[in-house]
């Protein structure tokens, strides 16, 4: 299997998190624009609006941080606000069935876990390589029953 990946390997959505972050600073911006140029406003409406901007900039970094990292021990998910590792023989399949807003992994524990480091939102093309190349490191390194 020489076209597997040298490990470790990061996926993640790349144009969505460069869309997040630049509207994340943006709103930033604009809104703390707006709190120092309205006249009339006192230092504590000032500081609302600073802080609004902040956290709306917050929430649009905490869905730009999602990735997938497989290493030689398993995979590491890093969904918005939660990170779980899996040993390779955890998972069973890797899925990104048509109409999918992101890859599932099916478990050994008979549940599915959503892993959004590998969406076809903007970059449809590369989710897909992306997940076939994490079928494949699974798939290569999961120990399978054999008939």
């Amino acid at each position: 299997m020489s076209d597997l990946p040298t490990l470790p390997v990061t996926f993640r959505p790349g144009r969505t998190r460069v869309v997040l972050l630049t509207a994340g600073v943006a709103i930033f911006v604009v809104i703390t624009a707006v709190a120092l140029l309205l006249e009339g406003l006192g230092p504590g409406e000032r500081l609302s609006f600073i802080v609004t901007g902040a956290l709306m900039a917050g929430v649009l970094a905490m869905l730009a941080r999602v990735k997938v990292v497989a290493d030689e021990t398993g995979v590491t998910v890093v969904n918005i606000a939660t990170r779980r590792h899996l040993d390779w023989p955890e998972i069973l399949h890797v899925n990104l069935r048509p109409g999918d807003p992101w890859v599932f992994l099916d478990l050994s524990d008979g549940t599915s876990m959503p892993a959004l480091g590998i969406q076809p939102g903007i970059a449809k093309e590369r989710a897909i390589a992306d997940a076939r190349t994490l079928r494949a490191l699974a798939e290569a390194r999961s120990p399978r029953d054999l008939p």
